[in-house]
């Protein structure tokens, strides 16, 4: 297993984004998980709110996609409250997800949601940074992250990850929100986000900043075509996408050749 160097991707003296703020890149991380665990309680209620349950269509698409079968070895990263774990495990029964994610309190929503639902077995919760990986080479069949990736610090470092943790002909699959192709939806999509969704995280999670955060960090994502490049210079093969929902979304697939 190769031991990734702590201090890799930070740098004191540089910037990134967090929303629409500037901030030292070191406070990035920091701050996301100020955000996670502020939210996590309500953050499957929310989510139904956000989208009017669209997002659940938009998961059942990403596990279409990914066809799991057998008894193969999934990471599911930034995947705390095992939405996107049980859908696998659904599809797979005989597979093992590791569900990876960075905040605990994500994580502890995802543990008691399988317990509530018997779903212990074949799951693996395992409190990991997707920049620094803690699994060997080349260990796992497939590497899922739903609306996750948008708030690392370094994606390209998240990408290699994906990439080193890959078995050979392994499948990438991401699911994130993206960029709206159709102007006129486009306008509507804004106008809800900037001034709906932090209201609604005020009244039903008692916390408009973090949506706040969320609405923004969206459009500080790449384009669709931009991140598939990425994905490519990263070193996989084979990339794909697909749009959800006019862009709102979008799947980016992928293959360690």
């Amino acid at each position: 297993m190769s031991q990734p160097d702590p201090t890799r991707n930070s740098n004191p003296g540089n910037e990134t984004h967090f929303g629409f703020r500037s901030v030292p890149e070191g406070d990035k991380a920091r701050l996301v998980r100020g955000v996670f665990d502020s939210v996590a309680s309500r953050y499957d209620v929310m989510n139904d709110l956000m989208s009017g349950g669209v997002h659940r269509l938009w998961k059942a698409a990403m596990i279409d996609w990914l066809n799991p079968h057998g008894a193969i070895t999934v990471l599911d990263v930034a995947g705390g409250t095992g939405d996107i774990a049980f859908r696998i495990l659904d599809r797979a029964p005989q597979s093992n997800v590791i569900v990876a994610d960075i905040n605990a309190s994500m994580l502890e929503q995802g543990r008691n949601r399988a317990i509530d639902q018997a779903r212990l077995g074949r799951l693996t919760w395992a409190c990991m940074d997707a920049e620094k990986l803690a699994l060997p080479d080349r260990s796992v069949d497939a590497y899922t992250i739903a609306f996750g990736i948008r708030n690392v610090t370094h994606i390209e470092a998240a990408l290699a990850e994906a990439y080193r943790v890959l078995k050979p002909g392994g499948r990438f699959l991401c699911l994130e929100f993206s960029t709206v192709r159709n102007p006129a939806l486009a306008k509507i999509y804004d106008i809800y986000s900037f001034n709906l969704l932090p209201k609604i995280g005020g009244i039903v999670a008692d916390d408009a900043d973090s949506y706040r955060y969320l609405v923004e960090s969206i459009r500080r994502f790449p384009s669709q075509e931009r991140f598939a490049a990425m994905i490519e210079a990263a070193g996989f093969r084979n990339v794909a996408v697909r749009d959800l929902t006019g862009g709102i979304a979008a799947m980016h697939s992928a293959r360690r050749i």
